[in-house]
């Protein structure tokens, strides 16, 4: 089976697309069946049920930036095994994008207004670490991964406990996270100097408070 060669612009295309469809339409993802499905709707106060739809729409946006972030590592990757690798995590990170939408909306609340402007951040600073080299952008995905399992754990700390949906979701979320550190650690990611992680830090900080709000 022969395999097609795109073009430039076939490839501008895509990644419109993509783009489109992770902040305005419904992005393609993989057979995974959500996790919350299996869990009960609990009772939640009012300030619970805004506590964890804060959360989710944190966790939401943080799933629009990586697909900016993997989208813009495929789009300038080097290797095509290392191309493979970022498209992959990029679908399954969609999961994740469609299960926190779906919460939002269980949860009577919104995705993050900042949509566009997360992915188009976090797409730009992919394409920079993709033309670093392969072993810097697989680094800048080992960290961010490491980063965003921190979060989720926090975030299921600050959940209602009774909330078992958005903690179903969060816990396979961090899973997946994990795996994708893992798989980019094997494949060659090197280890980020030290300013850069404190500055992935602070933006990350940056979204995350924004993004609770807005």
């Amino acid at each position: 089976m022969s395999t097609r060669n795109f073009s430039p612009i076939d490839n501008l295309f895509i990644h419109l697309d993509q783009a489109v469809r992770t902040v305005f339409g419904a992005p393609l993802t993989t057979e995974r069946t959500n996790p919350a499905d299996a869990c009960d709707e609990a009772t939640l106060a009012s300030e619970e049920r805004r506590r964890a739809a804060g959360l989710m729409r944190v966790n939401h946006a943080g799933e629009v930036s990586a697909q900016g972030l993997y989208q813009g590592q495929a789009l300038t990757a080097r290797l095509s095994d290392v191309r493979e690798k970022m498209e992959r995590a990029a679908l399954e990170e969609n999961d994740h994008l469609a299960w926190c939408e779906q919460r939002l909306q269980e949860l009577d609340s919104r995705a993050s207004v900042l949509g566009p402007f997360w992915y188009a951040g976090s797409f730009a600073i992919g394409a920079l670490a993709g033309l670093a080299g392969d072993k810097w952008s697989l680094g800048f995905v080992v960290e961010t991964e490491r980063q965003v399992v921190k979060h989720l754990e926090e975030h299921l700390q600050q959940l209602p406990p009774q909330d078992h949906k958005s903690r179903a979701v969060l816990e396979q979320m961090k899973e997946d996270e994990q795996h994708h550190a893992t798989t980019a650690l094997h494949a060659g990611g090197a280890e980020l100097p030290a300013p850069i992680k404190i500055m992935m830090a602070a933006t990350s900080k940056i979204m995350t408070t924004t993004a609770y709000h807005f």
